[in-house]
């Protein structure tokens, strides 16, 4: 029995579109807390508590259905989309806790094993210790992680932080939820499922690590929002544009192709209806289909300083990790242009 027979929406395609999360917050106020650096009121990708001059906790939570059927490799995945946001605000992981829901009787106890031991081998390659978490019995598998990082807030990477000047650096392809849509229809290449798993099973701790050794101007994770929704929640400040050049952006296999078939994910078009209003430019209908394609477990997108931004690309390559310049700081404010 396959994982992805159980689920409606999968991988962060489940998530509940942009607009409708602005309007379920709208009007959310907590007390200020002195310590309080970053909460659900803003864009960040996590939540920034100060302990002291030097030292803050970064915290946030991540679980979505499956997007593969092999439960190890879903549990992993898990793990890496959910630790992900605490890379891109320049954290060190220490801890997580397991979400768990699942369909005991549909699927029996194996599958769910597997699961937990794919994500506790992410775990362990991040040096994140699972303390523990809670399940509950679910129609739908699911599983993700709530994680816990330390920061000198000082340093912190925030996503909306961007000055003229820079440029765009994407650590990881996009297109993971073409491919699903594909896959679901079962007309997928082999090189494009296997490029997408292994995008998707791939932490970005390596990026973060090459980042740390430079100045990011700003960073966030590219997820369920697409590359267009998260690079709007960049220049949501309204200091400062930014530019995206198609031709640039790196995509995995076919994408393309599974587009143009029609196999647009659901998440594509809340995505649409909630951040379109920050896009100008090259709005064409094939631009957005992979502007916006939900991502799950996707690469960081950064901008550094022109200074710095060739160094930094050449220590991504030697490193490992897959990344392109796709487009530079500066523009109209509180827009993203795409060229």
């Amino acid at each position: 029995m396959k994982l992805t027979d159980h689920t409606r929406f999968s991988g962060c395609g489940a998530k509940l579109g942009p607009g409708v999360l602005e309007q379920a917050l709208c009007g959310l106020v907590q007390p200020a807390y002195p310590e309080l650096l970053a909460d659900f009121s803003g864009s960040e990708d996590a939540g920034l508590f100060r302990l002291g001059p030097h030292l803050a906790l970064v915290q946030t939570v991540d679980f979505f259905p499956p997007i593969v059927d092999d439960p190890h490799l879903f549990g992993r995945i898990a793990a890496a989309n959910a630790l992900s946001d605490l890379y891109a605000m320049g954290a060190r992981p220490i801890t997580a806790l397991a979400l768990v829901c699942h369909p005991l009787k549909a699927l029996g106890l194996e599958p769910l094993k597997a699961m937990l031991a794919g994500g506790l081998e992410a775990l362990v390659e991040a040096g994140c210790a699972l303390l523990g978490g809670h399940s509950i019995e679910d129609p739908e598998p699911k599983l993700g992680y709530a994680v816990t990082g330390l920061v000198d807030p000082e340093r912190a990477w925030r996503n909306n932080t961007l000055l003229p000047g820079g440029r765009l650096l994407l650590t990881k392809p996009i297109g993971t939820g073409l491919v699903n849509m594909a896959l679901r229809a079962q007309c997928a290449s082999p090189e494009a499922q296997a490029a997408a798993e292994h995008s998707m099973a791939t932490l970005n701790k390596a990026a973060a690590e090459v980042l740390a050794r430079f100045h990011p101007m700003a960073c966030t994770d590219v997820t369920g929002f697409g590359l267009a929704g998260h690079a709007a929640e960049m220049v949501s400040g309204e200091h400062c544009g930014l530019s995206l050049q198609l031709d640039l952006i790196p995509l995995l296999p076919d994408v393309e192709s599974y587009a143009a078939m029609g196999l647009i994910p659901e998440g594509t078009y809340r995505n649409r209806e909630g951040r379109l209003r920050f896009l100008t430019g090259n709005t064409s209908a094939s631009a957005l289909d992979l502007l916006f394609d939900p991502q799950t477990s996707g690469g960081l997108l950064v901008a550094l300083p022109d200074s710095e931004a060739e160094a930094a690309l050449l220590a991504m390559k030697e490193a490992g990790v897959p990344a392109s310049f796709i487009g530079e700081t500066g523009g109209p404010a509180g827009l993203v242009r795409i060229v």
